[in-house]
């Protein structure tokens, strides 16, 4: 499948359980002071978790603009070293507020990863939360239980609190949660060692793909965690790493989301992407970078010296330092590259066509 099949599947498979299409939000947040940058699908929704406004529909999904560079979920460093991780990524989620919990999300993204994409069960392996006793939080037995019924003991893999306790940020709705893991080694290295003793342990071909987030705890201001009044569902799916899978790929970068960005780097770099592992990491920096700072300044966050303008500046200025060190370019070249992202994007965020002038001017100058 190419990546607009992908996530038509998706969409498909939810709107067919009933779930209602909500557009993604600006990746830029003007209204939340304890985030910068929508981290994840979620973040729209903070308010039906928190129970200070009522959803209009129970059950949603949609495909969401993320950037994660800041604060605590901050991956800018690996980009471009590993090929798996993204300053801005898509986050394709299901959501649910106060209707189902975690048997239907379970069974629902078991369903749609083993029947509808095809992925093999035996590749598979899924994480439940296993405790924190130092909070009083109990291992997650519901969600293992429901597991238990689907795959056999052996997948299921019990995960700490960093891996298994999902939590937006410092203050904020959170809960247990649920990942869905892919080992999409070789047949021989399985053999050698099994899947379980690799997950979550940065091994690049055994890779979260799902995570499914059961929401009803709020962390508070001074730590503490208190239950909300309903218990919510939030998943969230990488949409780069599951196109990676499905392409049959060995890097997120080899797949029709990121290879229109990399041509056209190749074109003017006068590198042969794939011949150099040093310059492939630049072109890797500068292919998901280019990302980032577009949609960044299409939803309104222009590069500055302070604050979520100064996140976007760091972004550009170190793929621009990429280029210049590793590929020779030494004049503005990265605003060339928005025309390419127009083509791509603009169906899904139609902002990246409409600001596409401002886009390329403030990226030149910069």
């Amino acid at each position: 499948m190419d990546s607009k099949q992908i996530k038509h599947k998706f969409f498909e498979f939810f709107s067919g359980k009933k779930h209602e299409f909500v557009a993604s939000a600006p990746i830029v947040l003007k209204d939340d002071p304890t985030l910068m940058f929508t981290n994840a699908g979620m973040n729209q929704f903070k308010s039906y978790f928190l129970g200070t406004d009522k959803a209009k529909y129970q059950t949603v999904y949609n495909t969401q603009k993320c950037l994660r560079v800041s604060g605590k979920h901050n991956d800018l460093e690996e980009v471009g070293k590993d090929h798996y991780h993204h300053t801005m990524f898509e986050m394709m989620g299901n959501w649910s507020f106060g209707d189902y919990f975690k048997k239907e999300a379970i069974e629902w993204a078991w369903a749609l990863l083993t029947e509808v994409y095809g992925i093999k069960k035996k590749d598979l392996y899924v994480t439940i939360f296993e405790g924190f006793e130092e909070e009083g939080l109990e291992k997650d037995q519901e969600a293992f239980d429901i597991w238990s019924a689907i795959v056999d003991d052996d997948r299921i893999v019990p995960g700490n609190k960093k891996d298994n306790f999902w939590e937006m940020g410092d203050q904020g709705p959170c809960g247990p949660s649920s990942e869905i893991h892919v080992d999409l080694r070789s047949d021989t290295e399985k053999q050698e060692l099994p899947g379980r003793e690799l997950i979550n342990k940065d091994h690049p071909d055994v890779i979260e793909i799902w995570n499914l987030v059961f929401i009803q705890f709020n962390r508070k201001a001074d730590g503490s965690l208190e239950n909300l009044p309903q218990k919510h569902v939030d998943t969230g799916m990488g949409f780069e790493r599951l196109s990676r899978i499905l392409q049959n790929k060995v890097s997120n970068y080899d797949t029709d989301i990121f290879q229109p960005i990399i041509k056209k780097i190749e074109k003017i770099s006068g590198h042969h992407y794939g011949t150099n592992e040093e310059k492939d990491i630049a072109v890797r920096v500068i292919a998901d970078h280019i990302r980032a700072v577009s949609f960044c300044i299409v939803d309104g966050q222009l590069p500055s010296s302070n604050g979520a303008g100064y996140v976007v500046r760091r972004i550009l200025r170190r793929a621009v330092r990429y280029a210049y060190n590793f590929l020779g370019i030494n004049e503005p070249f990265m605003y060339k590259l928005v025309d390419v992202l127009e083509q791509q994007f603009a169906e899904d965020y139609p902002e990246i066509q409409t600001q596409k002038a401002l886009s390329q001017k403030v990226i030149k100058e910069e």
